[in-house]
């Protein structure tokens, strides 16, 4: 029994983790639980040193001491003090008239505005809820097919958790060892292009299902016309910036692009707010309203996002300087009161007390399962899957498919991740590769039904019952929940095809390691230095010649064929010659 036992701890305590999970106990304590019972199952029947479990407060310390994960609370108070501040609301009526006269303009807007709530908020619920909240009941005012309207909206919320500043990207990057800056620069470009499927998407639908998605009638479109106004903004803002980057480019070299579109924005939104206070009307209402709208929201995503990538700060203060910028945007809109704060301080503290609870019952199961060599185990498991690498990756990415239908994206990312994490590591895969693509994985366990979080909090803001439009004056039939399931399964076959472009072009990630450079063009420049003399000869001025026809010594060096001489001290007198006529003697 004890020999079966110690040959089979690893996946005994793996199912045993299982069936607690299943049983409905909270993540954090079951591994807690299973983690403590083993190791002491262990070490009485002599399987572990009782000396294990002693690294256990020296485990949980080093998660106190973990630097990296003070950028939850700061990236999740930035959230949840933008989604008290109105920025929403606003982002989604400016960006849904921009988009109004064509069809799925609202569905555009969706998409947009949660690319933009997602870089910089970073939290799932706080874009969903806003989001159903606000346009929901806009795009069934008009028309739009449920399906499609709750699918874009619960699609759109979860680009939060691919598009840095994303959560579960910072967790990742702490289980995989690696630096967040780094992971927040490879998933970057497939945020990019996941946003750019989903309204790929919404384009084909509208040509083959165009009564799906109408255009916004004329009377619902308050800002009027005004795009051409708004591309002659567009056009002198890049003059502008032009003209700045020439100026600035002799003295601040690389940064000059920078500094010179932000002297570019600067301008042309005072120009947008000079014209609306003054009623100048020289830009358009819908012109001023995008620039005024649009620049703040994107200065904030370069405050955080930009000084990452540029190397000026780090995840953490980068997080702490977007917390800070939040409460100026509230306080600029008038929204920032006590109660605000208060709210997202409570809700901050919660999460991140969930976060910091399931890691410490992470490091307790993780030090009893590697204990008993469980890493090898899976190690083992994984390695010997067919096809090698892309074998490896296309099974692990079925294993985190099949899981997220259960456990949510934290649970994923402490479980899951630092087993599979070294098997990536022996097989030579790029952990940061492999990371972003784990994340857009995950991506997938807020939408799949039955249990996907951002279906749930769909639900909870859609209307359950017919209620008389404001504005029309027409009953609206309420949202299923069944509408809502079915409609986000077109977005997770999108995400499932994003997954597989990760794995077929990793340069959209391995662009972070920046330009490849070739050996063969590196040239190395040393000063010039003086030349030495060879080993033995005299120093040259005053020496003779070196006898082997050397290049003679600098004035000053020394000469290397003579014995050293330490300075003037007395000499000792010489010990007289032994007496060897005579027998030795002892004493």
């Amino acid at each position: 029994m004890i020999e079966f036992l110690g040959a089979n701890m690893a996946p005994i305590m793996f199912l045993s983790l299982i069936v607690f999970l299943l049983f409905g106990y909270s993540v954090a304590f079951s591994l807690g639980a299973c983690g403590l019972f083993f190791g002491w199952v262990g070490v009485e029947l002599g399987l572990l040193p009782q000396t294990l479990l002693q690294a256990l407060p020296l485990r949980i310390f080093g998660i106190m001491q973990n630097d990296t994960l003070l950028a939850v609370p700061f990236f999740t108070f930035m959230g949840l003090i933008l989604e008290r501040s109105g920025m929403a609301e606003d982002l989604l009526d400016t960006i849904g008239q921009l988009f109004g006269p064509i069809r799925g303009g609202l569905a555009y807007a969706v998409i947009f505005v949660g690319a933009l709530l997602a870089a910089t908020t970073g939290v799932v619920a706080a874009s969903v809820i806003a989001m159903g909240l606000i346009s929901l009941p806009i795009m069934l005012r008009y028309g739009y097919d449920r399906r499609l309207a709750s699918g874009v909206i619960a699609a759109s919320g979860t680009l939060a958790q691919i598009i840095p500043p994303s959560l579960v990207l910072i967790v990742l990057a702490d289980q995989l060892g690696r630096s967040v800056g780094d992971m927040y620069a490879g998933a970057l470009i497939p945020g990019l292009v996941l946003t750019g499927l989903y309204m790929l998407y919404i384009l084909i639908m509208s040509i083959v299902r165009p009564n799906s998605m109408p255009a916004l009638p004329l009377e619902a479109r308050t800002l009027g016309h005004g795009v051409i106004s708004l591309i002659v903004a567009l056009l002198i803002t890049g003059a502008i910036s032009y003209g700045a980057y020439r100026y600035l480019a002799p003295t601040q070299g690389d940064n000059a692009d920078i500094l010179g579109f932000a002297v570019g924005v600067i301008v042309i939104y005072v120009a947008a707010i000079a014209d609306q206070r003054l009623r100048l009307n020289i830009m358009s209402k819908l012109a001023q309203q995008v620039v005024i709208v649009l620049i703040p929201p994107l200065a904030l995503i370069f405050l955080v996002l930009g000084t990452i990538f540029l190397g000026i700060a780090t995840p953490t203060e980068g997080g702490a300087m977007g917390a800070v910028g939040a409460l100026i945007m509230a306080a600029m809109k008038g929204r920032l009161t006590m109660d605000v704060i208060n709210q997202a301080l409570a809700s901050t503290t919660r999460l991140s007390s969930f976060v910091l609870f399931i890691l410490i019952g992470a490091r307790v199961f993780s030090l009893t399962f590697y204990g008993v060599n469980g890493h090898i185990w899976v190690e083992h498991l994984l390695t010997s899957l067919p096809g090698g690498e892309t074998g490896f990756l296309i099974g692990v990415n079925l294993l985190v498919f099949v899981l997220a239908f259960f456990l949510d994206f934290f649970e994923l990312a402490f479980i899951i991740v630092p087993l599979l994490a070294p098997a990536a590591d022996k097989l030579g895969i790029d952990l940061i590769w492999f990371g972003v693509l784990l994340g857009v994985n995950m991506q997938t366990s807020f939408m799949h039904p039955p249990f996907g979080f951002a279906l749930f909090y769909l639900r909870s803001v859609a209307t359950r019952v017919p209620y008389l439009d404001r504005i029309t004056g027409k009953q609206i039939a309420p949202v299923t929940t069944g509408q809502i399931y079915w409609g986000a399964v077109p977005f997770v076959c999108i995400q499932v095809i994003m997954i597989g472009l990760t794995i077929a072009f990793p340069q959209m990630v391995m662009r972070y390691k920046g330009p490849a450079v070739e050996p063969s063009t590196i040239d190395i420049k040393l000063p010039d230095m003086p030349a030495l003399s060879p080993l033995g000869t005299p120093p040259a001025g005053g020496g003779a010649a070196p006898a082997n026809g050397g290049a003679p010594a600098l004035p000053g060096t020394p000469d290397l064929s003579q014995p050293p001489n330490f300075g003037d001290a007395p000499a000792k007198p010489a010990a007289p010659a032994p007496d060897l006529s005579q027998p030795p003697k002892f004493n």
